[in-house]
């Protein structure tokens, strides 16, 4: 087993400027089924035990916690645990997904998805809307970590498998969607195996998304299970950690954050009941998952803080950002409110976001004039956060404008040396959310 970084603990919660850091990330199946529809085998007062997973988290502080299953029971955990930043959730069984997070840092975008295909067939996965959830997590400034929390259908029937499939596959068309050049982290209970030949999509989220899976790489020296080979089954609590779970925790890293997997482990035996009549025993049917990560930003792409909200198609123009590039010309669009941004580099490269309203202005940089300083403002237009004005100065003091200035504004600089040189975000007709690409020159 590769050595376990110990948890950032004493890290500060508050977003916080930096080029490099680490950070510990648990996935849990809390068992919070109601009780009268499943035991989980489990000792023990399934509200009791809900605090007690509570009180662990808030005495372990992991940074990013994923549940699962976390139904009838999510008050208990809440009340018991300290973490600035929560989901809320959506309901317990039969109303919600089950699927909260809990964290240290804040995030935006949070998304809740429901699977497109549930089934039956061995089990109750069609009683509750199961899914997967989105956020991109932002545990320092300009740096940004697309999480995906899931829990697919369970079973080994044939309509088991064929849901199952679908419902991962489901995610690796979502990470190609709305992921674009973005850090991932994907994480939950797939309820599935490597070793079971028809559970064939979990391997998808590899051949599609490019996705490491921590255990495969930390813990069986990169070599996948063999499909249809013996289950390698786990005690729970486990110390072994080269038998398979259905939990698992994959990821990849962009061109702006380098992310890498540095310890793994089955956390079961941090999750032990404490009460006297049930001393030792598990408090949920399934090994939590526990990986530190350590991520560094890139010494030539960086990114700002996002402006405006979540709304329109995500486009990220760093995978068409050719090497040494540098800004021409920038273009806006913008009226009542901003309508687009445009910037064409000096080898051609054009990118450009939003639509064609408003009136065009541009600015042609001279050779070694650079767009360094950005203030974007935003406003609300049918019940929607949208960016309202942007302002571009260049390191020559020249200033190029769209739009309509609002008491909402934020300014970005970019860091010494870099200069913006393309976008990501969300738009449609105009340009809901922003955020600027920087290059160093």
């Amino acid at each position: 087993m590769k050595s376990f970084i110990a948890s950032s603990i004493l890290l500060a919660a508050s977003v916080q400027a930096a080029t490099s850091g680490e950070f510990t990330a648990l996935s849990f199946n809390v068992a919070g089924l109601p009780s009268i529809l499943q035991s989980n085998d489990v000792e023990g007062d399934k509200a009791t035990n809900a605090g007690e997973v509570g009180a662990y988290f808030a005495k372990y502080g992991y940074d990013i916690i994923n549940m699962q299953e976390d139904f009838n029971y999510h008050a208990y955990i809440y009340a018991a645990d300290d973490h600035v930043y929560r989901t809320a959730t959506s309901g317990g069984a039969g109303i919600g997904s089950g699927l909260n997070t809990i964290s240290n840092y804040d995030w935006i975008d949070y998304t809740r998805i429901k699977w497109n295909t549930c089934s039956d067939a061995s089990g109750s996965d069609c009683l509750t809307p199961k899914g997967v959830t989105f956020m991109r997590w932002n545990p320092a400034t300009g740096v940004y970590i697309d999480f995906y929390n899931l829990h697919a259908d369970a079973g080994t029937e044939d309509g088991d498998e064929t849901a199952r499939n679908s419902n991962l596959q489901q995610v690796a068309d979502y990470i190609d969607t709305w992921s674009t050049g973005n850090a991932v982290v994907v994480m939950g209970d797939t309820n599935s195996r490597y070793t079971r030949s028809a559970d064939t999509a979990i391997r998808v989220l590899k051949s599609q998304n490019s996705l490491k899976d921590v255990w495969v790489e930390l813990e069986m020296d990169n070599v996948y299970p063999t499909a249809g080979a013996d289950a390698l089954l786990c005690d729970n609590p486990s110390t072994n950690e080269t038998c398979e779970t259905v939990d698992k925790a994959l990821y990849r890293a962009s061109d702006l954050v380098t992310l890498s997997a540095a310890g793994f482990r089955y956390d079961g035996n941090n999750f032990l009941n404490a009460e006297s009549a049930y001393l030792g025993d598990v408090l949920s049917d399934h090994n939590p998952i526990l990986v530190n990560f350590t991520w560094s930003t890139s010494s030539s792409l960086r990114q700002s803080q996002f402006s405006g909200g979540p709304h329109g198609t995500w486009f990220n123009d760093l995978p068409n950002v050719p090497s040494s590039p540098s800004a021409s010309v920038i273009t806006f669009r913008g009226a009542s409110r901003l309508d687009s941004v445009a910037v064409t580099l000096t080898d051609g490269t054009a990118f450009s976001h939003g639509g064609t309203g408003g009136t065009a202005a541009s600015l042609t940089l001279a050779s070694g004039e650079y767009w360094i300083k950005t203030e974007l403002c935003t406003g609300t237009y049918n019940n929607e956060t949208r960016n309202f004005y942007i302002k571009a100065t260049t390191s020559a003091g020249n200033t190029l404008e769209a739009g309509t200035a609002t008491s909402s504004c934020s300014t970005f600089t970019a860091d010494d040396g870099f200069a913006v040189v393309g976008f990501m975000g969300q738009d449609g007709d105009e340009i809901d959310q922003l955020a600027l690409i920087y290059a160093a020159y």
